[in-house]
């Protein structure tokens, strides 16, 4: 019913998907520990575009981070096979499932998948690695490792980042968008008027 309480709201629903918990647990749990999986991986990458000391790491620590990044993988693997799981053997899920739904899994579970492949199985050489990825940013272009699993990755990672923002995936900004979260609830106090309503009336 105040600003300060819908920040406290929009807190609660962006980091522990508040509302989620409330609907269903079983579906808050695998988007939760996939989430939050994802959350590790994305800063353990930042490895390849940040120095050691860089400003963020007297921040967050960079061995403690490379190493929940490293086994965030197969949390990442564990909560996405969950989701897929429900899509699959959830009647009333499955039902309302489209094929763009299965894919988005199977694309991410593909980007985990050969992630974990290039840590324990087939390693690629992160210091070359490295150099391409900066090479891309001050537009010096450095040769990408020829590594299968590396290019694999990269082509899936590009794949999502093509697709995010006409699939499902883009729920992510969407949230702070919605207006059943962003808004004070006092509908009683003061009447909520769209811009184009009052411009018709008016």
């Amino acid at each position: 019913t105040t600003r300060p309480g819908v920040w406290l709201r929009m807190l609660r629903e962006v980091t522990i998907f508040e509302s989620l918990f409330k609907a269903n647990k079983w579906i808050w749990l695998f988007g939760w520990v996939f989430h939050f999986a994802l959350l590790l991986a994305f800063f353990r990458h930042l490895r390849y575009v940040v120095t050691p000391n860089s400003f963020l790491w007297p921040i967050i620590s960079l061995e403690l981070v490379q190493t929940a990044g490293k086994y965030a993988g197969y949390a990442m693997v564990v909560g996405l096979l969950g989701l897929l799981g429900r899509r699959i053997w959830v009647d009333r899920v499955r039902y309302i499932s489209s094929p763009s739904d299965f894919l988005m899994l199977l694309l991410l579970l593909g980007i985990a998948l050969t992630g974990l492949g290039m840590t324990f199985v087939a390693h690629t050489d992160i210091v070359a690695l490295k150099a391409f990825v900066l090479g891309l940013f001050y537009i010096s272009w450095q040769p990408l490792p020829a590594n299968v699993l590396l290019l694999l990755h990269l082509s899936l990672v590009l794949a999502l980042m093509i697709v995010f923002p006409f699939s499902k995936l883009l729920h992510a900004p969407g949230v702070f968008f919605s207006p059943t979260r962003n808004q004070v609830d006092n509908p009683r106090e003061r009447r909520h008027v769209a811009g184009w309503t009052a411009e018709r009336t008016g």
